[in-house]
């Protein structure tokens, strides 16, 4: 979702008060990242809202609670425009933000340049000129003052809204006398501070205080100005001239209230030029997923780091330094892809019809039926929402972290919600593909019957699996049956689980749509306790996608309950059972999700080969595959050759004995277990590691 100026809100009023409390007008909202305040915990995304007061407030999802804010009058923003990057420094909070596109950091700026006064924008060198600030505040209340009226303060605001018309005449008067009693208390404190400073020469002064700024004049968003009132949750709101900063504290949350006097406005430091348009080809837009970047973690109090601008050259040395994973979280990634769909996708009951009840493992489809990505790569979107699994690993609370693990083995399920009528390619033997950011690798390990392992790891736990599967066609519905275990360690504990089926509904005719059914039993295999999770059957008339669960303790005691949907959340019951606890919620789709064949923000980044990752892949990835590739940019004839070429040279090196072997994965009994050295290798630039191109 990218940011947008809104309208400005309604004003509520008591009938009858003598005051009238108006709701503070909205400048600007949108979603951020914002870097968390633990160290090593990268970026989260957050939905931050612009008052026309100056307070910058984020929270979790819009409508939300605010998690924190900060005022803008009373900051100093330093900017890097090539990166995006936006740091609000402020007397009570410092935010580090990142702009999910150029055009997002554009239009923020000139939504913040609003509070930053027309001399405190700085360069990198820290230059500025002088300001006259209590001359320029008083002249701001002045002019103020002489346009103060109900019908430009408060109508022409909410002119959209029927509320207004109920407005008494007693309640505007009341409201214009307030705004009036403010200003000119304002005035007196800027007058009186007058006496204390020495006037500059006549020609600074009459450099008129007044002048509008570039970005007042070209802003988009229609000037305002809201009536002193303060909201729930101890927001302060205030009234606040576009060229004034009066502010209001609430720091403890009470109603108390502390006036000071404050600057024209904050300050800006540009630490980095504006890119050309040479740069900016290679800052691609960043992902909107909440998943990795942004989970349900609720970081908390420990300080974060402090932010020292560096020229280039000490920034190149820093990101070459930087650790793999690290660096990952900080990375732009697309929203989109180059291409959706080519062409009609064919009848897959034509294809089918002549196969009922068979494997489909050695039906050859045709490229309109694929998807561009490799089953290697559907894999790990099915770990979009690892950071569940660091939450899993903090706690030590059993029954907590086997809501977690559940919660997890859950949210694997939400990226099919739009994807129904296509499939994944199928890898060639000893094919790979890596996710720095849960230290992902995968590879194509059995070519028949059809296997492939993966591995992921993050603080404090590990996952590894085996993964097959059947296919078969039973008329009107295609059952897609997982086989093979999923295991995961956090500490001494060992969880384990097996998928239940899933079925493609609707081939003959009607909308066909994706419907997991069945159990999902997830064991500790350390301590014996156990969740066990039932995806319900879609019925005619009652709700879809729900998921219902139960976790165990080692004796077999039912302490607490799981409920929600596949698609949407997963929720613990608490006592009294009228409450929940929402464990995992899924993150909004791209804006275009239906363009793109369905998938999530987080499966969009999944085939991009990223500035991280530019002579760090090896040749067998799955990124490299000229097929996929084609298929992406919307090239299907090329596509469909280039599938056959690759299928043709596997099948060659089949007859010749000169079958690829996996590489990074070996088999232990009957699963495929990762034997390390991959990331080792990767460190070490591919060196001696002998790897022969598939393609």
């Amino acid at each position: 979702m990218s940011s947008s100026p809104v309208v400005p809100l309604t004003p509520s009023h008591t009938k009858g008060a003598s005051q009238i409390t108006v709701v503070p007008t909205v400048i600007f909202q949108g979603w951020l990242l914002k870097k968390r305040r633990k160290k090593m915990q990268g970026f989260a995304r957050r939905y931050f809202t612009l008052y026309q007061t100056g307070l910058l407030s984020y929270s979790f999802e819009p409508g939300k609670p605010s998690r924190d804010q900060l005022s803008i009058p009373h900051a100093a923003i330093s900017t890097y425009p090539g990166r995006k990057d936006i740091h609000i420094d402020s007397h009570n909070a410092t935010f580090h933000l990142k702009c999910l596109s150029s055009d997002d950091f554009n239009k923020w700026m000139v939504a913040l340049r609003r509070f930053i006064a027309a001399d405190g924008r700085r360069s990198s060198l820290g230059l500025s000129t002088p300001r006259v600030t209590h001359l320029s505040r008083s002249a701001a209340v002045v002019d103020d003052m002489g346009t103060v009226s109900f019908s430009h303060d408060i109508l022409n605001n909410t002119n959209t809204h029927s509320e207004v018309s109920q407005l008494s005449a007693q309640n505007r008067v009341h409201a214009a006398l307030e705004a009036l009693r403010t200003q000119h208390e304002t005035l007196v404190k800027s007058l009186q501070a007058l006496s204390y400073i020495d006037i500059p020469s006549a020609p600074s002064a009459r450099a008129s205080p007044l002048a509008s700024t570039a970005e007042e004049e070209d802003s988009e968003y229609p000037r305002s100005h809201d009536l002193q009132s303060s909201g729930r949750f101890g927001t302060p709101f205030t009234r606040k001239s576009t060229r004034t900063s009066i502010a209001t504290t609430f720091s403890d949350g009470t109603t108390s209230r502390e006036w000071f006097d404050a600057f024209d406005g904050g300050e800006e430091f540009v630490l980095e030029v504006e890119p050309t348009p040479a740069d900016e080809k290679t800052n691609l837009e960043a992902e909107s997923s909440r998943s990795s970047l942004g989970g349900s973690s609720d970081a908390e109090v420990e300080e974060v780091e402090d932010i020292v601008a560096v020229d280039s050259q000490d920034k190149g040395e820093e990101a070459a330094e930087m650790d793999p994973f690290e660096k990952a979280q900080h990375v732009a990634r697309r929203t989109e892809l180059p291409s959706g769909p080519v062409g009609d996708e064919g009848s897959l009951f034509a294809l089918l019809k002549k196969n009922v009840g068979k494997d489909l493992a050695s039906v050859t489809f045709p490229v309109s039926f694929n998807e561009p990505i490799t089953l290697l790569q559907n894999a790990a979107e099915q770990l979009e929402y690892f950071d569940l699994l660091h939450q899993a690993a903090k706690t030590q609370d059993a029954v907590e972290r086997m809501c977690y693990v559940a919660a997890f083995a859950v949210s694997g399920y939400a990226h099919t919600r739009h994807r129904s009528g296509r499939k994944s390619f199928n890898p060639m033997l000893a094919e790979t593909f890596e996710d720095v950011r849960m230290k992902y690798v995968a590879e194509k390990v059995r070519h028949h019957p059809f296997a492939m392992a993966y591995h992921a790891e993050g603080e404090g736990w590990e996952l590894y699996a085996t993964s097959s599967g059947k296919t078969k066609f039973w008329g009107k519905s295609l059952e897609i049956i997982p086989l093979g275990t999923t295991h995961l360690k956090i500490g001494d504990d060992h969880f384990t689980w097996i998928k239940p089926s899933s079925f493609m509904r609707n081939l003959v005719v009607g909308t066909k749509y994706l419907e997991h059914q069945g159990k999902l039993n997830i064991e500790n295999e350390t301590t014996g306790g156990r969740c066990v999770l039932e995806f319900k059957q879609n019925g005619y008339w009652g709700p879809s996608n729900e998921v219902m669960g139960t976790v165990f303790s080692t004796s077999g005691q039912a302490m607490t309950h799981l409920e929600g949907k596949w698609d949407e959340q997963i929720a613990q019951t608490l006592k009294p059972s009228s409450h929940l606890r929402v464990l995992w919620r899924v993150t909004p789709f791209a804006r275009l999700a239906n363009e793109y064949y369905g998938f999530t923000s987080f499966g969009i980044t999944l085939n991009e080969v990223t500035e991280d990752l530019k002579g760090k892949l090896p040749p067998t990835d799955s990124r490299f595959r000229p097929d996929v590739r084609a298929l992406e940019m919307g090239d299907i004839e090329g596509a469909e050759a280039q599938k056959e070429r690759l299928e043709g040279r596997q099948r060659d090196r089949r007859r010749q004995g000169q079958d690829m072997q996996p590489r990074w994965f070996e088999l232990v009994g009957d699963e495929w277990i990762y034997k390390g050295g991959y990331w080792e290798a990767r460190a070490n630039g591919w060196k001696d590691a002998n790897i022969e191109a598939l393609w």
